[in-house]
C-alpha cells in the first residue's frame, strides 16, 4: 500500500507554488541507522510506485532491487492520478479539483518534491537511482544533487527530450483535445473524453513497440471472432481502452508537458558541457529498436558522461524493452553497480 507525505509548500521552477502537494510513495527493506543505503527508484509516464509489480523480475533478494541490502524507495510524480498532486487534486482555497488550471510542472518540480519525501524518511545518501524513459529524466536530475547521490541507471532516454518526442507528444495531446467531451481541459470525471486519451495511449503504443515487433506478432492476421478487424487493430483498441479504464485526460496532457520540459542543461551552460559535469558513475541502457529514443541518444550520453558504461539491449519489443527484458538489464546493471556500491559485500547475483 502506498503511504502519502503532504509538502507543506513547493516552490516551482517556473513560478509560482503548490500548497498541501501530496506525493505518494513505498517503501520496502528497512533505512539503516545512517541513512545512507536508499535506492530509489523513478517511474514512467503512466506509471506508479508499485515497482514491485512492474519490475518484478528486477525485484527480490540478489537482484538489483533487493529489500535485504538496499531501502527501496519509489515515488509517484507529480501530475498523476496515481495519489500525488495533479489536475485531480483539490485545491485548498476552492475545494475543488484544479483539472485544467494545474501548474506547468517540469521534471526538476518532480524531483525536488521526491526529495521533500526521502527527507522526511530519513534518507542521508542514496546508493543508486534508477529510471527509464520518464523515469530516466528523473534518474539524470538526480545527479544535480551531487555527493547526496552515489550512482545512476538511466535508461531508454537522452539528456533532453528530442523534437521527435515533443511531436509525439503533441500529436497525441492533439487527440485529447479533439474528443467532443474536451473543453479547455474542464469536463465531467464521470463522463471524461474517453475516445480521445484512447486514441492518445494507440499512438504512444506505436512509439513504444517496434515495426519487427509488429509484423512477427500480428502480420496481416485478422482478430478471431471478426470478420474486418485486423489483429494489430484489436490490440492497439485493446491497449487504449486499458489506459481510458485506469487513467485521466488532464493528468496525461500534464505529465506528457512535463516530459518536454526534459533539458539537464536548461540554464545551466552548453549542452555537452553539462553532461561532463555529471561525474557520478552511471550505467546506460539503450534498445536497439526503440524508435521513441533512438540508440544514438544514449551512446551521446554514454560519450560524454564522463563516467559512464553503455549496455545496450537487443529487444524486438521497441521503447518497452526497458520493462520486458528485466532479465537481461538485472543482471548486467547489478554486475555493473557492485563495485560501485556504497555499501558493504554488495552480492553480485544469487
Amino acid at each position: 500500500m502506498a503511504e502519502t507525505y503532504i509538502i507543506p509548500t513547493l516552490t516551482l521552477e517556473r513560478g509560482g507554488t503548490l500548497r498541501h502537494a501530496p506525493v505518494a510513495y513505498r517503501t520496502w527493506g528497512t533505512l539503516n541507522d545512517a541513512g545512507t543505503n536508499a535506492l530509489l527508484v523513478c517511474h514512467a509516464l503512466t506509471g506508479d510506485p508499485d515497482v514491485d509489480t512492474w519490475w518484478g523480475g528486477m525485484f527480490g533478494p540478489g537482484r538489483i532491487l533487493d529489500p535485504t541490502a538496499h531501502y527501496i524507495v519509489a515515488c509517484n510524480v507529480l501530475g498523476s492520478p496515481y495519489g500525488s498532486a495533479s489536475p485531480l487534486t483539490t485545491v485548498p482555497a476552492t475545494g475543488h479539483a484544479y483539472g485544467a488550471a494545474f501548474p506547468s510542472l517540469t521534471i526538476r518540480d518532480t524531483v525536488a518534491a521526491h526529495k521533500h519525501v526521502l527527507d522526511h524518511l530519513g534518507v542521508q545518501h542514496i546508493d543508486l537511482v534508477i529510471g527509464g524513459s520518464m523515469g530516466g529524466m528523473q534518474a539524470l536530475e538526480w545527479s544535480f544533487y551531487g555527493a547526496y547521490v552515489n550512482a545512476l541507471a538511466v535508461m531508454a532516454v537522452g539528456g533532453r527530450h528530442s523534437a521527435w518526442c515533443i511531436g509525439w507528444s503533441e500529436a497525441q495531446r492533439q487527440a485529447i483535445f479533439a474528443d467532443a467531451k474536451w473543453n479547455d481541459g474542464v469536463y465531467d470525471p464521470a463522463d471524461p473524453p474517453r475516445q480521445g486519451l484512447a486514441a492518445a495511449r494507440m499512438m504512444a503504443m506505436l512509439s513504444y513497440r517496434s515495426a519487427q515487433e509488429f509484423d512477427q506478432r500480428f502480420g496481416r492476421d485478422k482478430q478471431p471472432g471478426t470478420a474486418a478487424l485486423f489483429a494489430a487493430e484489436s490490440y492497439l483498441q485493446y491497449q487504449g481502452q486499458k489506459l481510458v479504464d485506469r487513467f485521466d485526460a488532464n493528468c496525461y496532457v500534464a505529465l506528457t508537458r512535463q516530459m518536454d520540459t526534459h533539458d539537464v542543461a536548461r540554464g545551466r551552460g552548453e549542452y555537452h558541457s553539462v553532461l561532463a559535469n555529471i561525474t557520478q558513475p552511471t550505467f546506460i541502457v539503450g534498445i536497439d529498436t526503440d524508435v521513441l529514443y533512438p540508440l544514438h541518444e544514449q551512446r551521446e550520453l554514454a560519450a560524454h558522461l564522463p563516467n559512464s558504461h553503455l549496455h545496450v539491449v537487443e529487444s524486438p519489443y521497441g521503447h518497452d524493452g526497458f520493462l520486458i527484458e528485466q532479465t537481461a538489464i538485472n543482471n548486467a546493471l547489478l554486475a555493473w553497480h557492485q563495485p560501485y556500491s556504497t555499501l558493504a559485500a554488495r552480492p553480485v547475483n544469487a
